[in-house]
């Protein structure tokens, strides 16, 4: 009775133990093989020495560089450094271009810019303006050269309101006496710290005449005023700074006596 029992009992198991082994062989083989996700190498590239070198001021347009606002640029302490005037929008009326390493004024720097009225080149390097650098600004009102290394000046626009070369190199020699005089509506001239040792002619029509801190030594009684006559004044004359200056005013009464208020530095 056992041995019948043991033949049925392999008769069953035998093939069904076999059955089971070929249907997982089966689907072994038909599992697709996983593919491997490759991702892209985001790294962030290597500098090498063949990099292209930054660009230049002179090499990138002029409103990039600076701030261009309806007629107005601003070019202030401008990166990369600045060496020379970039070229300007036609429409140009004012122009800040202050505190970078402008070194020379060209004639062609302000060619056909008719319309401008405002230049302020403060805290620049300049040391040499071409003689017709501004001789085609004819509405130029404003022009300010504070803060360079200006020995010297050129011929100057008829409509200059204002003029300011504080804090430069200039000395007489490269001023020409008559360089103001001609300027009949310039109200504000700003010649302190300088190294000029002569007061240059100055016309009617001024106001404000700074020249302090240079090395004017000596004046006339036509200086300020008109030595034959002492019914002579200068009404629009209302400030005048000589302080600073190897000049001792109490030596020179006659040189003031057209004047309204006495000068800065009277001793």
């Amino acid at each position: 009775m056992m041995q019948l029992r043991t033949l049925i009992f392999t008769s069953i198991m035998i093939p069904w133990i076999r059955s089971s082994a070929a249907q997982h062989e089966y689907m072994e083989a038909r599992k697709p093989e996983r593919d491997i996700m490759k991702y892209p190498d985001y790294a962030l590239p290597q500098e090498s020495d063949t990099d292209a070198a930054d660009p230049k001021a002179d090499e990138l347009p002029t409103c990039l560089l600076c701030v261009c606002l309806t007629g107005s640029v601003y070019c202030e302490d401008v990166s990369p450094e600045m060496s020379s005037v970039p070229a300007l929008p036609k429409e140009t009326t004012y122009l800040y271009a202050r505190f970078n390493k402008i070194t020379k004024l060209r004639n062609r720097d302000f060619a056909d810019m008719a319309t401008i009225r405002v230049i302020d080149l403060t805290g620049n390097l300049i040391a040499d303006i071409e003689d017709g650098a501004f001789s085609k600004l004819l509405n130029l009102e404003e022009l300010t050269l504070t803060d360079n290394k200006l020995t010297k000046l050129p011929i100057l626009p008829n409509k200059l309101v204002s003029f300011n070369a504080n804090f430069n190199k200039l000395r007489t020699q490269g001023v020409k006496a008559t360089a103001f005089k001609k300027l009949t509506r310039l109200a504000y001239l700003y010649l302190g710290n300088n190294e000029l040792t002569a007061v240059p002619q100055l016309p009617e029509s001024l106001h404000v005449a700074h020249l302090h801190n240079n090395k004017i030594s000596t004046i006339t009684d036509e200086t300020f005023c008109k030595g034959n006559t002492s019914h002579y004044i200068r009404h629009n004359l209302d400030q005048v700074r000589l302080d600073g200056n190897p000049l001792k005013l109490s030596q020179h009464p006659n040189s003031f006596i057209c004047l309204q208020y006495l000068p800065l530095g009277w001793n």
